[in-house]
């Protein structure tokens, strides 16, 4: 799995090539302190992921995030948001831009390693404690989506719909559906195309924010 690290601060940057390039199967192909350096060297090095700061000099990371998901020749490149900000706004931002998951960096070393191998498996990542205060703020939010959109939409890729947005996997949809995984996959790729999502993670901010799937309860 190949990684570009973007964040301003080289001690940073340092620690995660460590943790990075001592992990069987990852290597850091590059690293940038700022967004638009990040930018650049994606599409030199077309990595799997990008660990992406937000609050960075000259270009941020959200929009090097948007710069990144608006590039075809990119759309294989996941962004993983990291930051020592875990305000709410930014969550909804960074999805909205095309991030693939959002970390804190005081997340345990086993968990980013986690994280980069889940975004790079095309699915959606949140840090734990983010998700129900952002499905909050979704739900309350102006729907995107015209109804045509949403009719498009068969009532197994509901279904499906439903079990990615509360945080299962193709393989665990596969077995509490009875269905093969490749079928998962299809439906997931079908509803994301039909609602317009870019990956997993604007899709389950699309079925919270459309009322797709009930938002569990907010309390903790």
């Amino acid at each position: 799995m190949r990684v570009l690290i973007a964040d301003d601060e080289a001690l940073v940057r340092g620690g995660f090539r460590v943790l990075i390039d001592n992990e069987p199967g990852m290597i850091v192909v590059g690293q940038a302190a700022d967004g638009a350096t990040a930018v650049d060297l994606a599409r030199q090095t077309r990595p799997d992921v990008v660990l992406m700061d937000i609050r960075m000099p000259g270009v941020d990371g959200l929009r090097a995030t948007r710069q990144i998901a608006d590039d075809p020749d990119l759309a294989d490149v996941h962004v993983l948001i990291l930051t020592t900000f875990d305000h709410d706004e930014y969550v909804i931002e960074a999805l909205g831009a095309g991030a693939a998951g959002f970390l804190i960096k005081n997340t345990e070393p086993r968990q980013l390693l986690h994280g980069i191998r889940v975004v790079t498996g095309g699915e959606a990542l949140l840090s734990p404690g983010l998700t129900r205060r952002l499905i909050a703020r979704l739900t309350h939010r102006t729907p995107r989506l015209d109804a045509d959109a949403l009719a498009q939409l068969t009532a197994r890729e509901k279904q499906v719909v439903g079990l990615v947005a509360h945080g299962l996997s193709n393989t665990d949809i596969a077995n509490a559906l009875t269905i093969s995984h490749a079928t998962v996959k299809t439906h997931v790729s079908r509803a994301m195309t039909k609602l317009g999502a870019r990956d997993r993670a604007q899709l389950v901010a699309l079925a919270y924010q459309h009322r797709l799937v009930e938002p569990p309860d907010p309390a903790p």
